[in-house]
């Protein structure tokens, strides 16, 4: 994959019909959760026996987003679920800057004299490399190949489609079908942060007790 953890997590989550994300509330949560994994699997941050997170090393990473990400981080312990419910907002908003910035997405400027509109159209410069991803992580949770030869991150990817229900990639017939497959990309995850793999096994409980509402189908 040539698109970093996060930044593939964004395209995954693209619905290209509607020029927007599926959800923006549902990808702010599943944007911390990638990037949190980026940096686990890097050994910036690791899970202390407490369960809360620390820092492992400062070094800067060459991303603003995980150099933003684990700046929080360093300010107080807290759980891999609680990070995840942090900053989403911003975090969502500097990952849409720094696609922004490589020529992957342009966002159109709101009218100021025009009607106030929920969200502004996004224009993907090359929409199949959304639909491409979502294609092949669909294709991974149906069961293609061993679960143990995914790179880590599709394999992370795949378990974010999954308990996050982006119905773009996966149904719930999928999800319901393919569960064993579902449980062992979450354990490729646990492997190196069991408590993130957790709190991304419960993202769907979670965004709906943060939305206060139902989860997506």
């Amino acid at each position: 994959m040539s698109r970093s953890l996060h930044l593939a997590t964004y395209l995954l989550a693209f619905d290209t019909r509607a020029q927007s994300l599926q959800d923006r509330t549902r990808a702010g949560y599943l944007l911390r959760a990638a990037a949190l994994a980026e940096l686990a699997h890097r050994g910036a941050a690791a899970e202390e026996a407490s369960g809360r997170v620390r820092v492992v090393t400062d070094t800067p990473t060459e991303d603003a987003v995980l150099d933003t990400l684990l700046a929080e981080l360093a300010t107080r312990p807290r759980t891999w679920k609680a990070w995840i419910r942090r900053s989403r907002d911003d975090t969502l908003e500097a990952v849409e800057q720094r696609l922004g910035v490589l020529g992957v997405l342009s966002v159109s400027d709101r009218d100021p004299y025009g009607p106030v509109v929920p969200r502004r159209a996004v224009t993907l410069a090359d929409p199949r490399e959304a639909r491409d991803l979502q294609t092949r992580v669909a294709e991974l949770v149906r069961g293609g190949g061993p679960v143990a030869e995914a790179p880590f991150a599709d394999a992370v990817l795949a378990a974010l489609a999954a308990h996050g229900h982006l119905r773009l990639v996966l149904s719930r017939h999928d999800r319901r079908a393919h569960a064993e497959r579902v449980t062992a990309f979450t354990d490729r995850l646990a492997a190196e942060a069991p408590g993130l793999a957790r709190a991304v096994a419960g993202l769907n409980l979670t965004m709906v007790a943060g939305q206060g509402g139902t989860g997506g189908s």
